[in-house]
């Protein structure tokens, strides 16, 4: 109930009784004009005698968020057991600065789609042949580090740096960088719901990240930010994620987590520590990288390497989705009969005679039309609904963008 406090009201409504007969709908149309939306009265009789219905105020709920979680990988599958290279993309000269994954062989399958990249990065360009070298060099991996840096980084800070066991931090000078496709993780990944499994001669292991309840007590200009442990999510559990180890056997940290850009951070010192090295091409190397400027070393392919061989790689996404939900009310004196052509002989007799005492409709399927009676949006039953004079049909439509 709402209590309405305005003399201009009275006033109008009293000017409304002295002309002796009395139209609801302006008495209704007055009262809302001092009503805010939420308390308005329905102004509409809510039955309809033809095939379109206009919505009440009270059919529409608009503005409602709701958050959706979903797995990352291609089919919202949330575990990738492989990881494949374009050799087309590696041997062109985007292949020097990183690597793009997909989900199946692109030489193979037409259907693979980039998941993700992986970039290698150091500050003064090791690990990329150098100008003593090559008139043409154009130091790839002190690039990506550079370019990681404006975007992940403040401005004050010109190196990354891990944190050790006692939380120190230490500036390192190359980084290794999984940047998740941007269709793929969307509005921002799922923190506490990634893993990623490596494997080398140092056997194999998981990382994921220290989140816990998902809530970050560090901000800086990329967003929230979390740190890379090795652990384990114990999906399908009641317990929660276990962290092994915040940092490597060389108490270095092994790296950062930025859910809001899609990026993972891991730092090569640790994960050699830890996972050792990986076999490239026949030959165990280092997951530490090679800094010889004397040739491109595309360090990133040995990461790459080392999640292929791990074998999982386990991620979601989380979205905001707005929704409207709209309330389809169907009476019992509304939709009863069909305009199908087969609902009535050619002499415009029922083609089925029970309908004549009785007539029904099957309602299979609700269009939504905009003001100009232009169609935007069709949701179809999952079974025809039977609609008589004895039945009254609701059916709720939920729209999300």
């Amino acid at each position: 109930m709402a209590i309405i406090n305005d003399p201009n009201i009275t006033s109008q409504l009293q000017d409304l009784a002295a002309g002796g007969t009395i139209d609801s709908s302006d008495v209704v149309a007055l009262l809302n004009s001092a009503l805010p939306a939420g308390q308005q009265i329905s102004s509409t009789t809510g039955v309809s005698s033809g095939i379109y219905k206009r919505f009440g105020e009270f059919d529409k709920v608009n503005a409602k968020v709701e958050v959706v979680t979903t797995g990352l990988w291609t089919g919202d599958t949330g575990s990738l057991t492989a990881a494949f290279t374009s050799s087309t993309q590696v041997a062109a000269a985007s292949g020097d600065y990183y690597y793009n994954v997909y989900n199946a062989d692109p030489a193979t399958d037409t259907s693979a789609e980039v998941q993700f990249g992986v970039a290698y990065g150091h500050v003064n360009g090791s690990g990329s042949v150098s100008l003593a070298n090559s008139d043409d060099a154009l130091l790839a991996s002190k690039a990506t580090y550079a370019q990681y840096k404006s975007v992940l980084l403040d401005p004050t800070d010109n190196k990354f740096s891990f944190e050790n066991g006692a939380g120190v931090a230490t500036d390192s000078n190359d980084i290794y960088a999984i940047n998740i496709n941007r269709s793929r993780y969307r509005e921002k990944m799922d923190p506490g719901n990634w893993s990623l499994t490596l494997t080398g001669t140092g056997g194999t292991h998981t990382f994921i990240d220290d989140s816990g309840k998902k809530f970050g007590d560090t901000l800086g200009k990329a967003g929230r930010v979390f740190k890379v442990v090795s652990g384990s999510l114990n999906l399908g559990t009641e317990n929660a994620a276990t962290i092994n180890s915040t940092t490597s056997s060389g108490d270095v940290g092994f790296g950062l987590f930025y859910p809001d850009r899609g990026i993972i951070v891991l730092s090569p010192a640790a994960l050699e520590d830890t996972v050792g090295n990986v076999g490239v091409n026949g030959a165990n190397v280092s997951l530490a990288g090679s800094l010889s400027v004397a040739a491109e070393q595309e360090n990133h392919k040995i990461l790459v390497n080392a999640i292929n061989v791990g074998g999982d790689f386990q991620a979601r996404r989380t979205e905001n989705v707005s929704t409207q939900h709209f309330f389809v009310r169907a009476t019992n004196r509304e939709f009863n009969y069909s305009n199908n052509p087969t609902y009535v002989n050619a002499n415009g007799t029922f083609a089925e005679t029970s309908f004549e005492t009785d007539p029904k409709a099957y309602i299979t399927t609700v269009g939504l039309l905009n003001d100009a009676n232009e169609l935007i949006a069709v949701a179809k039953t999952s079974q025809p609904i039977e609609k008589s004079f004895d039945k009254e049909v609701l059916i709720k439509v939920k729209l999300s963008f």
